[in-house]
This record gives C-alpha cells, sequence and structure tokens, in this order.
C-alpha cells in the first residue's frame, strides 16, 4: 500500500509553468503505475498522464501532451507534473494515483488506480 501527497499547486497567469509534486509514503513506491488526474468544477474527473513503475513509458491525454510532462525520482518516491503555458482551462483540482504494477503497462481510467492523493488546487487566471 502507498499514501500519496499532493503539493505545488496555487494561483497563477495564464503562460506561466508549474511542477506539481506527488510524494509517496510506501517504500516499494518503485513498483507502482502512477497517473495523474484532474477535477474542473462541473465536470468529471479526467486523466492527464500516467507513467510505469521504471519512468519509462508515459503518455498524456490528446489535449495535454504538447504542454504538460509527467516523470518520476524513485530515490525520493515523488512523481511530478511540469505544466507549460497554463491556460484557463486547466484550472482544476489536480490527483496524484497509484496501482501496483511491476510491468511497462499504462493505465487512463479512474477505477484502474488503487490509491488517491487528496488534490492540489490549480487555478489560472486569464
Amino acid at each position: 500500500q502507498v499514501q500519496l501527497v499532493e503539493s505545488g499547486g496555487g494561483l497563477v497567469q495564464a503562460g506561466d509553468s508549474l511542477r506539481l509534486s506527488c510524494a509517496a509514503s510506501g517504500r516499494t513506491f518503485s513498483t507502482y503505475t502512477m497517473g495523474w488526474f484532474r477535477q474542473a468544477p462541473g465536470k468529471e474527473r479526467e486523466f492527464v498522464a500516467t507513467i510505469n513503475w521504471s519512468g519509462g513509458y508515459t503518455d498524456y491525454a490528446d489535449s495535454l501532451r504538447s504542454r504538460f510532462t509527467i516523470s518520476r525520482d524513485n530515490a525520493k518516491y515523488t512523481v511530478y507534473l511540469q505544466m507549460n503555458s497554463l491556460k484557463h482551462e486547466d484550472t482544476a483540482v489536480y490527483y496524484c494515483a497509484a496501482v501496483r504494477n511491476l510491468y511497462t503497462a499504462l493505465y487512463y481510467l479512474r477505477y484502474e488506480y488503487d490509491y488517491w492523493g487528496q488534490g492540489t488546487q490549480v487555478t489560472v487566471s486569464s
């Protein structure tokens, strides 16, 4: 089992960059596929990005691929989401998620993840 805590959210202006962090308490962090999701007011929680246990495989929502980058540092038990050229429409609560997997599998759906952080608010002013 792993416990996740997101940080790095805040209020920024359109065009700014922001890096979110997700710190894991479990020492088996390197065995987990990780994901980022977000939920804007009045909308469903949507997939943002995913990364396999080694960091060698990543994928993104099509609309975010050119601006967002997911990465991980297993030595620091942390996964990151680098967000560039932020837009007002990126405003949402961003959630970190994890599921145990020893292979290269990536996951895109909410129900595929077993563990979730509390979320961190990102607000982009226009």
